[in-house]
């Protein structure tokens, strides 16, 4: 299955998805690769905002402004490996048979699933700027994200 067919059938059953992404066996690289998809997609969704920043700021190039970016782009990898382990903690208190690497697979699949949204955040951070549409697409990407991070790890846990 491509990926962008793949991330369309996510939105329909996420539980179906992850499911096929757990029968691959495990494989870090693989989870690892999820995660920089999103990562990278995610830096490339903030460059009209550092853009749009830069010209309010006058400033001659936004490069400073996207390198700063996408240095804290990667400074978050540590903070989505502590919530996959956190969410798993909380999911085994609760009686979740799930396991460490099945709690990565739901969170960086479904950070990788709404990556292509954080696109369109970008745009209209950069283009429209701060306002009601900002918000608007700032609660569905959040939104969205959480639906279907919390319905893969339920289903990673069920066992």
């Amino acid at each position: 299955m491509t990926v962008t067919t793949d991330l369309v059938d996510t939105w329909r059953s996420p539980r179906a998805a992850v499911r096929r992404h757990l029968a691959r066996g495990v494989s870090e690289p693989f989870a690892f690769t999820l995660l920089l998809v999103f990562l990278i997609l995610a830096f490339v969704g903030q460059w009209p905002a550092a853009a749009r920043e830069a010209f309010l700021a006058n400033e001659p190039s936004a490069a400073p402004r996207i390198l700063g970016r996408g240095l804290a782009v990667l400074a978050t990898i540590p903070l989505w490996y502590g919530l996959a382990a956190l969410s798993r903690v909380v999911a085994r208190a609760f009686g979740g048979k799930g396991t460490w690497y099945g709690a990565r697979i739901a969170l960086f699949w479904g950070l990788a699933t709404i990556s292509p949204l954080m696109l369109l955040q970008g745009l209209v951070q950069g283009m429209i700027g701060p306002g009601p549409a900002l918000w608007l697409v700032n609660t569905v990407v959040g939104l969205g994200f959480l639906w279907l991070w919390l319905t893969m790890l339920h289903e990673v846990e069920r066992g």
